[in-house]
């Protein structure tokens, strides 16, 4: 039972007892108590004085005496005005810790019956894994995460991007100048080595278009009618008729690509339920455009081009499939979405997508809307914000990215070199001090991430990520990594954690209130953090219980408590505190070491 649903409850039985009027406890107003007020709950008790004929204020004065004089787990009450504010007795948080302690799926919400698709990273096969990619990967994974705690049946998937015109802008430039470079004759990864060729395209492109504007065509003619564009475009056509020799060379370089993307998706501790690709959904879209002309939603214009009319939705036109017959990406994705919902059955399906792109699934949840789909409500655009650096913004096409892999080697190295100065790692293995580093630099990348609210543009910086002070990663696992410390001490010593020792006249301090309040709060946070589709909630929660088991260290003596009670008391609380900061740290797909 929550605190506010305890205090309507004794409440409601005060008043039956002071006036003998049955009130529903569902029907009272409890609340938090103002910082400025002396109190940890407060009943609103303006409405309550028709039942006593008599003001507010000595409405709530009866009710708290009632309360105070009945409920042990009340100790003390004030009024203001309206507002009978109730202070809890050791008695109510020892009772509640206790619930807390023996709850072995304390902060796992019921299951839902919901099945809901996350889909995210969803990459294009022409270029490596970048920043944005990266915030794109770690939002997905810990919103997953987040859904499966909130009680909910939850499939992760990814759509590899592995045809279009993007794609063959890499095949052609590696045919034009690639001289048949291969990741094992370069030594580079596969990933890397495509998206070399699609910035070198970018580069061929760009002299093309220079040399046209420069014969006297305009600009905009000239961007439209390079060669090399030109050449892409047949090259897809080609593609999509199964042109035996675009179709190798294609298989060739995306399976480069495939691998390369594997070897990052794992130092990043992520994976996917399930794999689609767009080169085998893209006809299934065409298919919908097919139905879409026979319903009447969809019209062909004179070039061969199919259309979807949305300006009386106050949009505009939108392209299905060009005048050629290849399609474009909303047409896969309308297939894909099809696919997925009539595959799974689901209730639900997440998109994990930037936010340039909330315009496109503004469309795409129309048209399938226009095409019948009574599940199309059912879409959501997770819309988050880019990535930015000091220096600016990233144009994969110009090669000014950070490359994800880079970004990741660099975090280990930083997290090795703050760990080495701290010299605290003397007596631990060679292997554990890898994984150590490992653990601190990808926790400290996915936190400084993950903690700002997925709508805000951010600004990465990677030294402030690692620092062992302040709201980061590093500081919470070292916040960990304290606790067990102090816990493998007493285990040495032969001190009792037995949950015996929890009895309800024991003792607290103000800091041990506070540790169970946050604690007890958890799981309305994950339902919060649930309903936002926001992980940064459960971030910052965990800062904030980090922060104040601290303050608690700091000022608490722990093993030095002579009382065996109270000391078995303490060390199962700063326990369960380790316990739920793995819990939160875990949706966010963050290792908390024992030792650093």
């Amino acid at each position: 039972m929550t605190p506010e649903n305890f205090i309507a409850t004794k409440a409601s039985e005060a008043i039956n007892s002071l006036y003998n009027k049955h009130v529903d406890a569902a029907s009272l107003q409890v609340q938090v108590t103002r910082k400025e007020f002396e109190g940890d709950y407060t009943l609103v008790v303006f409405s309550l004085s028709r039942f006593s004929g008599s003001t507010p204020e000595n409405t709530g004065k009866a009710i708290g005496e009632w309360m105070s004089s009945n409920v042990p787990e009340i100790s003390a009450f004030n009024v203001a005005k309206g507002f009978l504010n109730l202070s809890f007795s050791n008695v109510y948080w020892n009772g509640l810790f206790s619930e807390i302690v023996s709850d072995a799926n304390f902060g796992n919400l019921p299951s839902t019956g919901r099945k809901i698709m996350i889909e995210f990273s969803s990459p294009n096969t022409n270029k490596p894994l970048h920043l944005g990619h990266i915030r794109n990967n770690l939002l997905g994974d810990s919103v997953s995460k987040l859904l499966r705690a909130c009680g909910n049946n939850v499939i992760t998937s990814t759509l590899v991007n592995d045809r279009g015109v993007h794609i063959c802008k890499s095949m052609l430039a590696w045919e034009k100048v690639g001289n048949g470079e291969t990741p094992e004759s370069s030594g580079k990864k596969g990933d890397h080595l495509v998206g070399d060729y699609y910035v070198a395209f970018n580069d061929i492109y760009k002299k093309e278009v220079e040399s046209l504007i420069a014969g006297g065509m305009p600009e905009d003619e000239a961007e439209k009618n390079a060669p090399s564009l030109l050449e892409a475009h047949r090259m897809l056509v080609a593609w999509e008729h199964n042109d035996k020799q675009v179709r190798d060379l294609w298989a060739k370089m995306n399976s480069w690509v495939l691998k390369g993307f594997d070897e990052t998706y794992k130092a990043l501790g992520i994976s996917f339920d399930k794999t689609y690709f767009e080169s085998r959904t893209y006809l299934l879209g065409k298919e919908l455009v097919r139905k879409g002309l026979d319903m009447g939603v969809f019209v062909k214009d004179p070039d061969g081009s199919v259309w979807c009319d949305l300006t009386d939705d106050g949009l505009d036109r939108k392209l299905l499939l060009r005048g050629d017959g290849t399609s474009v990406y909303i047409t896969q994705d309308l297939g894909t979405a099809e696919k997925r919902f009539s595959e799974y059955n689901l209730d639900e399906h997440v998109y994990v997508v930037g936010d340039e792109q909330n315009y496109h699934f503004q469309v795409l949840k129309l048209i399938l809307k226009k095409l019948g789909f009574p599940w199309a409500d059912n879409i959501y655009h997770l819309s988050y914000g880019m990535v930015e650096l000091p220096d600016g913004k990233m144009k994969s096409r110009e090669g000014t990215v950070v490359d994800a892999d880079d970004l990741i080697e660099q975090m280990y190295e930083t997290a090795k070199e703050t760990s080495l100065e701290s010299g605290k790692l003397e007596d631990m293995s060679d292997e554990d001090k890898e994984k150590l580093y490992h653990m601190i630099g990808l926790g400290a990348l996915k936190y400084f991430i993950i903690k700002v609210d997925p709508k805000k543009t951010m600004l990465f910086n990677p030294k402030e990520s690692i620092d062992f002070n302040g709201n980061t990663g590093p500081f919470i696992q070292y916040t960990h990594a304290r606790i067990m410390s102090i816990l493998r001490k007493a285990d040495e010593k032969g001190i009792s954690r037995d949950l015996s020792c929890l009895k309800s006249d024991l003792p607290l301090t103000q800091k041990e209130t506070r540790l169970i309040k946050l604690l007890n709060s958890y799981p309305s946070k994950v339902a919060e953090a649930g309903e936002a589709l926001s992980p940064a909630l459960i971030a910052n929660f965990a800062y904030d219980l980090a922060k104040e088991f601290n303050q608690y260290y700091h000022e608490t003596p722990i093993l030095k408590e002579s009382f065996p009670d109270l000391l078995s008391g303490r060390l199962i609380l700063i326990d369960t505190v380790a316990s739920v900061l793995r819990r939160a740290m875990g949706i966010l797909g963050i290792g908390l070491p024992d030792r650093m």
